[in-house]
């Protein structure tokens, strides 16, 4: 140590490397090893003592670290991206690191990134030549972002109920649903409706309410009014006077796919989002239906991101998602937006399915302890 104390590294790593070659090395000292062989520029040995390391100890930080730079080194970007990646997953779940290793995985991050930029460039320029002549949909530039760490993946994760079978859709293709046209040629009316309802704001509440017989998840905009809600249909039931208040409204909703849950669904409301908020990323209670969003006053800076993808809200354009994958949405205005929004079945269900599940639902909303 006396050695590699006074500066002279190379003496002091052959003196290191005579314990290991006499069977006596510890971790501690191939970790020596690997820092002064890398000081040296001896790759070759620095592997060496970094597999020796890591055989010990597969979560060491700064091997990992240093493993991934060898092979970006070397120009294998591939090779480094695993052991770069692998050291920043274990850190994520690490304390009270000291700061040279903190250090180490900033550049490590830096670096890795760097290289899936690289690698995503060169698969990108290689699909260009190769299908130049075609056209591929949107799924496959999101599988080159997941492949590449640009993007992750976004799987149904409903907090309540999952129904297996179903595709894994972010935004479904409007074209598809054949009332869509009609809802859409009704917002000017829609649209008057819920101006009328901002002049005076009777009938709006805070759309997300604690409930005294349920815990508190933490919610952000919990009993908050810069989310709001003007409902038509709430926990099933019809709201009389907000539909007579609202007539075309109505009328275009009885044209849309509606479940019909007791003490459920159907779900329908203005939703008004207040300037400068966002939704966090969350996901809804069930995968057996979408949601659907009419954006009817819609200022700039109004935004929805379901899973990878994100929309930007057009006024009169509707919008179907599945609510069950994590979505947010954002108002960065100074006014407010209003969407009309409602709940439909998902199109994958047949009417068996969805008989039974209506079954299932209302089982579930009319249980209670005396009937156990």
């Amino acid at each position: 140590m006396a050695a590699l104390q006074a500066g002279r590294t190379a003496e002091a790593r052959a003196a290191f490397l005579a314990i290991a070659d006499a069977g006596r090395a510890t971790p501690k000292l191939w970790g020596v090893i690997a820092e002064t062989s890398e000081a040296l520029g001896d790759d070759a040995t620095q592997h060496r003592a970094l597999d020796a390391l890591l055989a010990e100890n597969p979560r060491d930080l700064l091997a990992l670290c240093m493993k991934g730079n060898l092979f970006l080194k070397a120009g294998d970007d591939r090779a480094a991206m695993g052991w770069l990646n692998n050291a920043l997953a274990h850190a994520a779940t690490a304390t009270d690191l000291p700061p040279e290793i903190i250090a180490r995985l900033d550049q490590a991050q830096e670096a890795a990134q760097q290289a899936a930029a690289r690698f995503e460039r060169h698969m990108q320029s290689q699909m260009a030549a190769a299908t130049q002549d075609q056209n591929l949909p949107p799924r496959f530039e999101e599988a080159l972002g997941i492949l590449t760490g640009r993007q992750q993946v976004y799987l149904q994760q409903p907090t309540s109920f999952y129904y297996p079978g179903l595709p894994q859709t972010a935004f479904y293709d409007t074209s598809a649903f054949n009332w869509v046209a009609g809802l859409e040629s009704a917002y000017p009316a829609i649209r008057a409706e819920a101006t009328a309802m901002l002049s005076d704001k009777r009938g709006v509440a805070p759309y997300v309410q604690a409930d005294p017989a349920r815990p508190n998840r933490g919610h952000t905009l919990l009993n908050d009014t810069r989310w709001s809600a003007f409902h038509f249909y709430e926990n099933g039931q019809p709201l009389a006077d907000n539909m007579g208040r609202c007539p075309a409204t109505a009328a275009a909703l009885g044209a849309a796919p509606l479940p019909i849950i007791k003490e459920r669904s159907p779900m329908a409301l203005f939703s008004i989002l207040g300037s400068q908020t966002h939704i966090p990323p969350h996901s809804g209670m069930l995968n057996t239906r979408l949601i659907c969003h009419l954006p009817l006053i819609v200022p700039p800076g109004c935004r929805l991101r379901v899973g990878n993808h994100v929309r930007s809200v057009e006024a009169g354009k509707v919008l179907i998602f599945d609510d069950s994958i994590e979505h947010e949405a954002w108002n960065d205005s100074d006014d407010d937006r209003v969407i009309l929004l409602f709940e439909i079945w998902r199109p994958e269900l047949s009417s068996e399915e969805r008989a039974a599940l209506t079954a299932l639902f209302e089982s579930v909303s009319l249980y209670s302890a005396s009937a156990a």
